[in-house]
């Protein structure tokens, strides 16, 4: 048998914004960042992005994370309200689609309001 080393690779992460604390926020930035805290400030909205976000994986299928106390036609309202916020990505199987959380937003969003650095 050989011995075989692995890689880790480090997902990609392009952070949005400094953190507030070192620079104030472009014009862009700020519209950018503004509408995810927008679309995250729905309370089904975030308990369906924190569904997704902690779901094994990292994905979720609609028929999975549908059970928020709304409609069906509701659930995906917000769904593509989160897709539209740049969020959320999506990929139809089938007859079902699968959710995630949009690559780096979580960590971006995180360092823009990282007080520390």
């Amino acid at each position: 048998m050989s011995n075989l080393e692995l890689t880790v690779l480090e997902p990609d992460t392009v952070a949005c914004c400094p953190p507030i604390t070192s620079a104030e926020l472009s014009v862009e930035d700020a519209v950018r960042m503004a509408a995810m805290f927008k679309a995250l400030s729905d309370p089904v909205r975030l308990r369906l992005f924190s569904k997704i976000a902690s779901h094994p994986g990292g994905e979720a299928c609609v028929c999975d994370i549908q059970d928020v106390g709304v409609s069906q036609p509701t659930v995906s309202h917000h769904l593509k309200k989160l897709r539209e916020a740049g969020l959320l990505t999506s990929e139809r199987r089938g007859t079902w689609v699968y959710y995630q959380v949009a690559p780096s937003v979580v960590a971006g969003m995180a360092a823009l309001l990282d007080l520390n650095r």
